[in-house]
């Protein structure tokens, strides 16, 4: 049975305080390149200062494809093809050098591979950047990516060979995550899940997946429109916004659009304040909770709008 649940002032969901907000990452993108290293058995293999880049080598084991950048950002109108075989399933990309990585053009992979790309520096998709990823992509600012036999792909520690695993499932697990926020103000959309993890995320535009779309920060999940541009962010399946410190949206600059959709469950977890101003609406249910499952602190200045297929449960 579908509920709508409309939080009235003056109701527990109401509090006059909101959470503080995160910088907004301003970076030039003027010297955006893409830069290979030296890290891997076969190395990748880039034209030297390309716009519009094609990327090819890499290390191959069996269905998975290795990367390895000591810079890796993207211009204005440029673009960065990922030109993988057929066979390829996983294309595993990590960026070891000093900077941040800063897109501001088109991610490209064949088929329906997906695109794993770590920076523990930070990533920052301008209001350009557009994927055309067929299968699923995960950008995070962990450490490394842990493989099942407990071997890891470094961009900490790029010169400890890696195992360079064969059997590289889709949950594979990142290492741990110290620092470097992912922001967004551009239409990012893939075939299947999108994930992106970091420290912080800052997140405007558009973010628009097939499957599960999943927001995880261990420290603040912000959230903003702008009076131009809306914000969104659709799944075909599941929604998951989980900020360990807290959760901070405010999209309520176009009436009547709805920023948060799930075909499946949409579900907000947060151990600390979670700032929910915006209307949602998902197909399964709605679930507001602490991290570890128990009552969390749900707040709202100007009451949000909630439409739930399933049901609406709110652990506060």
């Amino acid at each position: 049975m579908k509920q709508t649940v409309v939080p009235q002032v003056g109701s527990r969901l109401w509090v006059g305080c909101a959470v503080s907000a995160i910088a907004l990452l301003s970076v030039p993108l003027v010297n955006a390149q893409t830069i290979p290293d030296a890290t891997l058995p076969v190395n990748s293999q880039v034209t030297s200062g390309c716009t519009v880049c094609t990327i090819d080598g890499g290390t191959v084991r069996g269905i998975n494809l290795f990367h390895s950048f000591r810079e890796f950002s993207i211009p204005t109108s440029g673009s960065a093809w990922f030109n993988n075989a057929p066979q390829i399933q996983n294309i595993l990309t990590r960026i070891t050098g000093n900077n941040l990585s800063n897109i501001d053009g088109l991610i490209r992979a064949n088929g329906t591979a997906n695109l794993f790309l770590l920076n523990p520096n930070g990533i920052v998709f301008g209001q350009n950047a557009r994927l055309q990823i067929g299968g699923s992509f995960f950008a995070s600012t962990a450490n490394s990516f842990r493989f099942s036999d407990g071997s890891e792909f470094s961009a900490t520690n790029p010169q400890a060979p890696p195992m360079l695993t064969v059997n590289v499932p889709l949950g594979l697990q990142s290492g741990r995550i110290t620092s470097g926020t992912i922001a967004n103000r551009g239409n990012l959309s893939a075939g299947q899940d999108l994930i992106l993890e970091a420290t912080q995320l800052d997140l405007q535009g558009q973010l628009v997946t097939g499957r599960d779309l999943t927001l995880n920060a261990q420290d603040t999940v912000q959230i903003r429109d702008t009076v131009t541009t809306p914000f969104l962010a659709q799944s075909g399946r599941d929604l998951m916004i989980q900020g360990d410190r807290a959760i901070d949206i405010l999209a309520l600059n176009h009436p009547g659009q709805v920023p948060l959709q799930s075909g499946g469950n949409l579900s907000l977890l947060s151990d600390g304040i979670i700032s929910g101003d915006a209307r949602f609406a998902t197909g399964g249910n709605f679930q507001v909770r602490s991290v570890s499952g128990g009552a969390a602190q749900f707040r709202s200045l100007y009451d949000p709008i909630i439409s739930a297929a399933g049901n609406a449960g709110l652990a506060i």
